[in-house]
């Protein structure tokens, strides 16, 4: 469930500023662990860093959007080295949080 959670939370950061992603699925994240009986915390801390591990387009982030004219990167350049660090975080806070924070 938490892999799930963290996929569609940074699809939904593709679209819409990561503070608008976290504060949109906050809410789901705890409805499904109190659905489920579990602690909502690891729910919570995987919808926070998915909502900020959206690295895949420049809207995604407010610093993305800055540097994307100055410093001369194309759209493609953020799903070109996004996807695999997006990845990459997804991995490792889908096995870290759970030994964190418990359930």
């Amino acid at each position: 469930m938490l892999l799930c959670l963290f996929i569609v939370c940074a699809v939904t950061g593709l679209f819409i500023s990561n503070t608008a992603t976290e504060i949109l699925m906050a809410p789901v994240a705890i409805a499904v662990a109190n659905h489920m009986s579990v602690s909502p915390i690891p729910f919570a801390m995987v919808i926070s860093v998915a909502a900020f591990a959206a690295f895949m387009t420049p809207v995604s982030s407010p610093v993305n959007t800055l540097i994307l004219a100055p410093g001369g990167y194309k759209f493609t350049d953020f799903v070109k080295f996004g996807v695999p660090f997006t990845v990459l975080v997804m991995v490792i806070t889908i096995v870290i949080v759970p030994k964190l924070f418990p359930f």
